[in-house]
């Protein structure tokens, strides 16, 4: 049975001083580094949005960051503008060995929709292409490692305990943005979708 350690987001804009920075994001890159080479397979994913996408606060008149509005999709977080395509934000940690990796992900490119998961959009319904790729790899089980734990990660973690993985996520390797109590709930929803949170 094939394991897939799943990185996610590992990109400058959310480690220290980027543009939506999680606090310690940089402390995990060396203990993903050590992990690298104990599985059969790694991908990594990649906030990939274009300039003015609708997830932005900028993108929204008298809205500012962390307000919530209402999408076509349901509940979206407005988020200060971060991962623009080609800018050095969007780029992964200089420090994190991508050179190991066997695919990469890009998410987030469609500017009417934010994607969180791994696996889908936040309109749950269009594809990123992770899955079909795991599939066809023999993968079974996933390790969920990267930023932020409760957001990008705890939606993947959800979405691949849908799709019939065996999901863990390593906290040791993850930190989050914990935006009103978002990390309690988080870890609660992927607790009760049979998500190991291993610490």
């Amino acid at each position: 049975m094939k394991t897939a350690l799943i990185v996610i987001d590992m990109q400058i804009d959310f480690c220290e001083d980027g543009a939506l920075a999680v606090d310690n994001g940089n402390s995990v890159v060396p203990v993903i580094n050590e992990m690298l080479c104990d599985y059969d397979i790694v991908c990594l994913t990649q906030d990939w949005h274009p300039f003015g996408h609708s997830s932005f606060a900028s993108s929204h008149e008298g809205r500012s960051p962390f307000d919530l509005v209402e999408m076509s999709y349901g509940k979206q977080v407005l988020w200060p503008d971060h991962c623009v395509q080609g800018s050095i934000g969007a780029n992964f940690h200089k420090e994190l060995n991508t050179n190991l990796a066997d695919m990469i992900v890009r998410k987030g490119f469609n500017p009417d929709i934010d994607s969180y998961s791994a696996f889908f959009e936040n309109d749950h319904k269009t594809p990123t292409g992770l899955h079909g790729y795991l599939q066809t790899r023999q993968v079974k089980k996933l390790d969920l490692v990267g930023l932020a734990t409760d957001f990008c990660v705890a939606y993947s973690a959800l979405d691949a305990a849908m799709l019939g993985y065996s999901v863990r996520v390593l906290e040791k390797a993850t930190r989050a943005i914990d935006l009103d109590e978002s990390l309690k709930t988080a870890r609660e929803n992927m607790a009760a979708a049979g998500v190991i949170l291993e610490h």
